[in-house]
């Protein structure tokens, strides 16, 4: 007995699942997984997420790039002594973590399905913790406090800005475009006469019809998305 455990921990190609997850926290691209709270947070709003569904990505995380083949998740989640479905079980928590990250098998960005072998975590992660998962090299919190992690999308590589630089941006694109519709309201008279200076009568008509009508519904939209903006 003893002989055949060190042969399959010889053999194993990958670390051990069984780590104190004390502290722990992964975070990739607009998600982070608290291990110790056991909770899935996407912008710090906690989501629904089963808990085999979360074993499962907790597994994966403590992997992340590497293969966590069909077998591990058996034995870590299903133990000999469980009367179960695995295949239907499994597949059953992949695609429910799976619709709770907005991932899909054709087009992954977390997860990547290897055909009768297992699963891939596939999106960089930035791990925060002691012990077995804290990479080496990684910079703790305790020392830079006051540096924010840098979270990378999951397909450009590049880092995602903060959601209220986003946000302030977005604000101003529409308050611009708010500025144009008034001014053009405004200034219709000038806009009239402008088109009548090249267009013939009826060319120069229809141009100021059509401004009049994109500023009138314009206005009311970038209104709508300034008060969705102001509301989160």
């Amino acid at each position: 007995m003893l002989h055949y455990a060190s042969l399959q921990v010889a053999l194993s190609p990958m670390p051990a699942f069984e780590v104190n997850p004390s502290g722990r926290i992964a975070r990739f691209s607009l998600f982070e997984l608290d291990f110790a709270a056991g909770e899935l947070r996407k912008n710090g709003a906690k989501l629904r997420l089963q808990e085999q569904p979360f074993q499962v990505l907790a597994l994966l995380l403590d992997c992340a790039g590497q293969v966590v083949t069909r077998e591990e998740l058996r034995q870590k989640l299903w133990p000999a002594d469980t009367f179960v479905d695995f295949d239907h079980s499994l597949n059953t928590a992949v695609n429910k973590l799976r619709e709770a990250l907005g991932d899909s098998a054709s087009s992954p960005r977390y997860i990547e399905t290897l055909a009768r072998r297992g699963y891939r975590f596939i999106a960089p992660v930035q791990k925060v913790g002691t012990g077995a998962f804290a990479r080496s090299g990684e910079q703790s919190e305790a020392s830079a406090p006051h540096t924010l992690p840098e979270v990378l999308h999951p397909e450009l590589e590049v880092p995602i800005p903060r959601r209220s630089l986003t946000r302030g941006l977005f604000a101003l694109i529409q308050l611009m475009y708010l500025i144009f519709y008034a001014v053009a309201l405004f200034r219709i008279h000038g806009v009239q006469a402008i088109a009548d200076s090249f267009l013939p009568r009826w060319g120069a008509t229809a141009l100021a019809a059509t401004v009049m009508v994109t500023a009138g519904v314009g206005i009311p939209l970038r209104c709508y998305l300034l008060s969705a903006v102001g509301f989160d």
